[in-house]
């Protein structure tokens, strides 16, 4: 199976190597000619505006996934109309517009924040006074890791707010008092097969995430509702491939902020932690194979490597260390790997992460 992929980052590498066990071959369409996954396949080095390169790299494909929702849908909607891609452009198109996305959310009937469209200094106000603060005002589009989002405290705060944003299409939500952040990772065949991993436990600095625990401590009825919420949205996009919907879990109840069509970061940990990693799973999803289970085997916590790289031997020597290095080049906050501590208990397992944690920031580790 030619499986070709646009986007060329560590997703895109990571699918490779975990489509390696079905046989796949991959090909990419990345404007960075030194993107990571250019070491396991052949890149199409081009922008996605490049009508001519993308027609090119079509050739010759069976399938098309797509590594970020960054990816400009009509790049996709081009290649779509010469090679089936999966997740569906319509799923990229809602991931990449909050305002679509919460119209989606409420639509199904998941449980969302409250939010309102803002595209002028009135707009801002007025939605202030009706959802009241704190509040989070956003960009309606290309937002991650945190960028584009302000937090408003007061109405004092409206003013710089607007400012460092205004300009471009904007949506406020109601700022959400939560216990924690989860997320739930899922994959529907061609057939609509389905398998869900369990819930897992984010930690994010700054925007990024910086840690995941799976599977998360959460009660059997939180479970079930999340799976609801996942299933809910595959179903409605006839969808086929990995997604990732994250929550806010507040008191009893489960928040959809956002969903991401795609691999994600906190399912990294389901290389060693689980039955199928979610590459594999989706890589299975897209070529019309069965999914492979998606259980836990143990508990796993992740840990982003960001900015500098890590001592991978001293990291390694860590019992159930793994890590994981994705060829980029040192960068404040970029990331450039991730580390997953795995085992049977999840006291030992955590406290291992300390000791990797503090070997990764330089603090040395515990006598």
């Amino acid at each position: 199976m030619n499986i070709g992929v646009l986007g060329a980052g560590q997703l895109g590498r990571m699918l490779a190597l975990g489509g390696r066990s079905q046989g796949a071959t991959f090909k990419f369409f990345d404007p960075n000619p030194e993107s990571p996954a250019r070491e396991v396949g052949d890149l199409t080095a081009a922008g996605y505006d490049d009508t001519a390169a993308l027609e090119r790299f079509a050739e010759g494909l069976d399938v098309v996934t797509y590594e970020f929702e960054s990816i400009p849908v009509a790049a996709v909607e081009l290649v779509a109309k010469r090679v089936p891609v999966f997740p569906p452009v319509q799923a990229l198109r809602i991931a990449q517009d909050r305002v679509l996305e919460k119209r989606c959310f409420q639509h199904m009937g998941i449980r969302t924040a409250p939010s309102r469209d803002v595209s002028s200094r009135g707009d801002l106000d007025k939605a202030a006074h009706e959802i009241g603060l704190p509040a989070v005002l956003k960009t309606r589009r290309l937002g991650y890791d945190g960028k584009g989002q302000v937090v408003l405290r007061e109405e004092s705060d409206l003013d710089g707010a607007w400012e460092a944003l205004g300009g471009v299409p904007l949506i406020l939500e109601q700022h959400i008092e939560f216990d924690r952040e989860l997320s739930m990772i899922a994959a529907r065949s061609r057939d609509g097969e389905t398998v869900f991993y369990p819930l897992v436990e984010n930690q994010h600095d700054s925007g990024i995430l910086s840690c995941s625990f799976a599977p998360a401590d959460v009660s059997e009825t939180k479970t079930r509702s999340a799976r609801d919420y996942a299933r809910r949205l595959m179903s409605s996009f006839d969808y086929v491939g990995v997604l990732a919907l994250e929550m806010f879990e507040a008191g009893d109840k489960l928040i959809a902020n956002e969903i991401a069509p795609r691999v994600h970061n906190s399912g990294h940990w389901t290389i060693e932690g689980a039955e199928t990693s979610q590459f594999e799973n989706h890589v299975r999803a897209i070529c019309g194979s069965s999914l492979g289970g998606a259980g836990a085997v143990g508990y796993s916590m992740m840990l982003n490597v960001l900015g500098a790289a890590p001592d991978t031997a001293q990291i390694e020597s860590v019992p159930g260390a793994k890590v994981h290095m994705y060829g980029k080049s040192p960068a404040p906050r970029r990331k450039l790997g991730h580390v997953t501590i795995g085992g049977a208990d999840q006291n030992d397992v955590r406290e291992r992460a300390t000791i990797v944690r503090r070997m990764m920031t330089g603090q040395g580790v515990p006598a």
